[in-house]
Parts: structure tokens; C-alpha cells; sequence
């Protein structure tokens, strides 16, 4: 196993997906990277609350799309379509800051809570990163559970590819599970995966219902990366201490929940080694919740959870 180090550099960053970026790193399965990330919106520093342009890292300027700030892209060895890539998060720590904003900007959820109109919300945060405790402008005081909001590799098709939504490949999950000491199962699209992840959150409840989290840059992140050869899946799962979770994404809620569920009895039948999914689905509809990812992105998600302890 060898350890990486990945800078947020200039030649590290970009703002979308894509299968024509060269990769910043080559990795073998089972290696190890260590890196710092900016904010989603590239920032060097964090928002002012009078309004005032923040400092942003000048390689925003030479993005085709400005997308979330992603660190990346690495080639992990013997990956290939047909394959898993398996991502162990050993260590995620947020930075300093963090902030959210809320209305003042045209989006569903604005619209229907009649917040689009004078301008945002802008809640700063100080991170205390020891204490895992978030305190903002006005006294409020909340946990952290910082994980990385995106992280995936690029769809197949030529072109660059916003960050904006998940997609089976990954992208911007918005999962507030994948914390620290959880995996994460991907499909793998590309040869060599590609892999870029960045927009980290301090914490975050289901839903992501501002339309941001509590986005922070992210102090240190330690990822390990594996290729499963024999592993293949059709969308992203997850393993946590708690259980498992298949997740779906799709511009309609119902169709995501459908996808998350079908892959959830797939899961299933293999798990407990059953006749059918019929099977599957029966005892899931005793064992298996359904929570809203986010409805924060032009694609919603939702994801089946199964408890490890779901059969006594």
C-alpha cells in the first residue's frame, strides 16, 4: 500500500466531469490518498457577511464549467466498466469555516417557501474540528458530521458533465451517511475510474433542504481505493457500522425510490442467500426504510437503508 498526497493545486481542481481529463495521479488498488480540498465554491477564504466578493482560487476562471471545486482526476489501476470501485473513507475532517445560504435565488424549493426575493441568507459558521461542534453568527451551536458532498467519476460520454447532480457513477450525492469509517460502492464507467470527489459539508440533514448544506473546504481526507473485479452493480451502495443503503437518483422522487429499492432486494438476495426477490421484497417491506437523500439538485435521491441487525 502507498500513500498519496493530492493538493487543492491549480492543476489538481476543475469544475465538471469528464473522460477526456487526463488524471493527476496513477494509483494502484488498496492505495491510500491524503488530501485538502476547497469549498464548493472554490474559496479561499470564507463568505463576508456584508456581501463583498470573497477571494476564490483563480483556476475557476479557466473552467469550461464552474462547477463545485473537485480535487482530482485518479486513475486506480485494473479499473474498467463491468468493475466496483470500493472507496473506504478513513478520515474526514473539516476545515475552519463553514457557511449556508437560503433563498434569494430561483429554485423549487425557494418557490414554494416564496424565499426567492431579497436576496440570501448567509449563515457563517466557526468549526471547531477538536470538538466537532459548529457555532455560527448568532450563537447557534450544532454536531459535525462532516463527509464529502461529491465524489465520483465521470460519465462515459465525450464532453464535460456538470456537477450539479448524482448519476450512477457517482457525483454529487448529498449522502449525510458517508461519514468517516463508512464505504462507498461505485460502478465503474471509465477505464481507470477517474475519480475526483471535493464539496465537502460540515453536516447536513436528509434532504439538504436549503439547497446547500453547511459547505466547509475540508482539512483532511483520507481515502482508500479498491477495485472489486468481480463486483458488479448498477448504482452506488453503501456500507455504514448501522447497515447497508442502495441509493437512486432521478428527477422524480418515486422513479429514485424505485431505483434505490430494486437494487436494495438485489442486495438482499445475496445477503441472506434467498429463494427470489419476491422474497427479498416481502421481508423488505418489514426491514427496509426509505429516506430522501437531498431534493436539493436537478436530480433528487433517496436511498433504501437495511440494518445489519434487521434479522434477529
Amino acid at each position: 500500500m502507498t500513500i498519496h498526497q493530492v493538493n487543492a493545486d491549480a492543476q489538481n481542481l476543475h469544475g465538471d466531469y469528464s473522460p477526456n481529463r487526463e488524471p493527476v495521479l496513477r494509483v494502484q488498488s488498496g492505495d491510500v490518498i491524503e488530501a485538502k480540498t476547497l469549498d464548493a465554491g472554490w474559496g479561499l477564504e470564507a463568505p463576508h457577511l456584508d456581501g463583498s466578493p470573497r477571494q476564490r482560487h483563480p483556476e475557476i476562471e479557466n473552467q469550461i464549467l464552474r462547477g463545485h471545486a473537485l480535487t482530482g482526476p485518479i486513475w486506480v489501476e485494473g479499473a474498467q466498466p463491468g468493475t466496483t470501485l470500493l472507496i473506504h473513507f478513513e478520515a474526514l475532517i473539516p476545515g475552519d469555516y463553514g457557511y449556508t445560504y437560503a433563498g434569494g435565488f430561483d429554485h423549487r424549493i425557494h418557490n414554494h417557501l416564496q424565499l426567492c426575493e431579497d436576496g440570501e441568507e448567509l449563515m457563517l459558521w466557526a468549526l471547531d474540528a477538536d470538538a466537532m461542534i459548529g457555532t455560527n453568527q448568532f450563537g447557534h451551536r450544532i454536531r459535525l458530521r462532516p463527509f464529502l458532498g461529491n465524489i465520483g467519476m465521470p460519465p462515459p460520454d465525450e464532453g464535460h458533465h456538470s456537477t450539479a447532480s448524482p448519476f450512477k457513477w457517482g457525483g454529487n450525492i448529498d449522502c449525510k451517511d458517508l461519514i468517516a469509517g463508512t464505504r462507498l460502492y461505485l460502478p465503474v464507467p471509465v477505464e481507470g475510474g477517474l475519480l475526483s470527489f471535493g464539496d465537502g459539508h460540515a453536516v447536513q440533514g436528509h434532504g439538504e433542504v436549503s439547497v446547500s448544506a453547511v459547505e466547509c473546504p475540508m482539512a483532511h481526507v483520507r481515502l482508500r481505493l479498491e477495485v472489486l473485479p468481480d463486483m458488479t452493480i448498477n448504482n452506488p451502495r453503501a456500507w455504514t457500522p448501522e447497515g447497508w443503503l442502495t441509493l437512486g437518483f432521478h428527477a422524480d422522487m418515486e422513479q429514485a425510490s424505485l431505483i434505490a429499492l430494486d437494487d436494495m432486494v438485489s442486495l438482499m438476495v445475496a445477503e441472506y442467500d434467498l429463494a427470489s426477490r419476491k422474497q427479498a421484497l416481502a421481508l423488505a417491506t418489514g426491514l427496509v426504510d426509505l429516506h430522501i437523500t437531498q431534493i436539493a439538485n436537478p436530480l433528487v435521491g433517496v436511498h433504501a437503508f437495511l440494518p445489519h441487525d434487521a434479522l434477529i
